[in-house]
């Protein structure tokens, strides 16, 4: 990629999928103790659910479309994985593969195997689908009497997104 313009682009955006990772995985770690069970509501999937499910959308979503860059799929979608890290570092390395296989993709000028008209949305998907789930798990705690403060998840969450 020799455009300047076009590769600080790509910078700033990668950037940004690596700032949604921090944050996500900032939550994971503020969920308290016993935290990982609570659900939304009755039959709603717990919080250790959801994050297994957002590693296990990664891993598809990679799998699908820049197979090259694939690692194994999950057997189960919705896991009630009780260790925190593990699920760190299966969010670790989901988010190294996605950052890797739209990088690739893009220097590349190849379009994903399958969805997307562009790399770059499958990072714009994944971001919407995190942010989605971030507001269920906070709604959860919420939910079982666990709430994290706004005063705890804004230096974790907001004051990462908005660092210069």
């Amino acid at each position: 990629m020799t455009d300047v313009p076009e590769s600080r682009l790509l910078a700033a955006l990668l950037k940004g999928w690596d700032r949604s990772n921090v944050v996500l995985l900032n939550l994971l770690h503020a969920i308290p103790e016993g935290g990982l069970d609570a659900r939304a509501l009755a039959g709603s999937p717990s919080i250790a659910e959801m994050f297994t499910h957002l590693h296990h959308e990664r891993m598809v979503s990679v799998a699908e479309n820049a197979p090259e860059h694939a690692g194994a799929v999950p057997a189960r979608e919705w896991d009630p994985e009780p260790d925190v890290p593990r699920i760190a570092q299966l969010l670790v390395d989901s988010g190294r593969r996605v950052r890797d296989a739209v990088l690739a993709r893009v220097e590349t000028h190849r379009a994903l195997d399958r969805d997307y008209a562009h790399p770059i949305h499958l990072l714009q998907f994944l971001i919407f689908h995190e942010g989605y789930h971030h507001g269920q798990i906070k709604l959860a705690l919420k939910a079982a009497g666990r709430s994290i403060s706004d005063a705890d998840a804004g230096p974790v969450t907001w004051d990462v997104w908005r660092a210069r």
